[in-house]
């Protein structure tokens, strides 16, 4: 234990330095203005991975962006770990909305962060996680404590769906065998409380497009008289909820295991405080499906969600508009038996059967993934 606080004591700074150069680069992959700096994110990662001692380390292409395998195998005969994580990160928008420029690091102490903490976009996902268990590698490395194998495998695609990634784990089985999978991409009850995760929900991702005229057109002329397609968006969607907050597209529960009584029981024994989750959000209330608390919401329960709603004039001052179009991005997170594809289809039939006469509704899938429990 003296020689690992020793070493980290010797090497914050420069943890700190490496990690915060790791998260200046707007490694966002669902924007191709973005590309060359996701491309620029993985060499950076495979630097890295080399520097901390992985014997090999390689950039595998795919038909989107790349990942980085690195590994040290010190003795066939010992039991193998495979890190998990990614290099991509989320759009920064709204901008008006940070404190401090997404992708220019700053260390900040907050209520919740005493001793302060980095804030960028990136810096807990997945950046931070991912280089944590980098510096975590390296230390055992330097300090002959390493007592297994290790692989990294380091993607950069996983917030736009991981499309490429089931094909690259299917070709290369052999070089990602392993005993264990350690990914520190998930939830806590809790910033005080270490959580192991052993499930996750899956996702189906669309976006809906609503078309009223075939322009934009003034409201003092035509208002009242045409169909608004920003009006008609939000009542379809408004509609997609009951008043228990329960899902209404037929058939989106069939697939869904209900947990027992004790299995409910169990939960609720976990250290979670519905105070503590309430002021760290800033909230008076939570709010969901009638019939479930707040980590059974989060956790078991599917759930659907508008992301981002536009349309019509949003600039500075006034237009009086009735536009021709209206859009939004919904996500909807699965728990495992629903299969994500059917509740995509299940979604775009439902969405473009309730759409009413003045408009058309197009629904175009994005992405989306299964949900699994170990």
């Amino acid at each position: 234990m003296q020689n690992i606080k020793k070493y980290i004591s010797e090497n914050k700074q420069r943890f700190l330095d490496e990690l915060i150069e790791l998260l200046k680069i707007p490694s966002v992959s669902a924007d191709s203005a973005f590309s060359q700096d996701v491309l620029d994110t993985a060499d950076a990662v495979r630097t890295a991975l080399e520097e901390a001692g992985c014997d090999t380390v390689e950039i595998y292409e795919t038909d989107g962006y790349p990942i980085v395998f690195g590994e040290k195998i010190i003795d066939p005969k010992l039991p193998t770990v495979l890190v998990y994580g990614h290099y991509d990160v989320q759009p920064p928008d709204p901008m008006n909305l940070w404190n401090s420029e997404p992708f220019k690091p700053v260390i900040r102490q907050t209520e919740l962060h005493p001793e302060g903490a980095i804030f960028a976009r990136g810096a807990c996902d997945d950046k931070g996680q991912m280089y944590m268990h980098v510096k975590a590698f390296e230390l055992m490395v330097n300090t002959d404590q390493l007592p297994c194998n290790v692989k990294f495998m380091i993607e950069g695609e996983e917030e736009v769906g991981s499309s490429n990634l089931a094909l690259f784990v299917a070709n290369n089985r052999e070089k990602l065998a392993n005993d264990i999978i350690l990914i520190s991409d998930t939830g806590m009850i809790a910033n005080d409380v270490p959580s192991i995760t052993t499930g996750l929900r899956g996702l189906s991702y669309v976006e809906v497009e609503v078309t009223g005229p075939n322009r934009d057109l003034h409201s003092g002329l035509y208002g009242g008289a045409v169909a608004n397609p920003i009006n008609i968006l939000t009542k379809m969607i408004a509609s997609l909820h009951d008043e228990n907050n329960h899902i209404s597209i037929p058939g989106f529960y069939d697939e869904v295991d209900e947990l027992s009584q004790a299995e409910r029981t169990e939960m609720a024994k976990a250290p979670f405080s519905l105070e503590g989750y309430k002021k760290a959000l800033d909230i008076a209330s939570v709010y969901g499906e009638m019939g479930y608390t707040t980590n059974e919401r989060n956790s078991i329960r599917p759930t659907l969600d508008v992301n981002g709603i536009w349309g019509g004039y949003t600039g500075e001052g006034a237009k009086t508009v009735i536009p021709s179009k209206a859009y939004a991005k919904i996500s909807m997170r699965l728990v495992p038996h629903q299969d994500w594809k059917e509740i995509t289809e299940l979604f775009k039939t439902h969405f473009e059967g309730i759409a009413p006469e003045g408009v058309t509704v197009k629904v175009t899938p994005h992405h989306g993934g299964q949900g699994y429990v170990t």
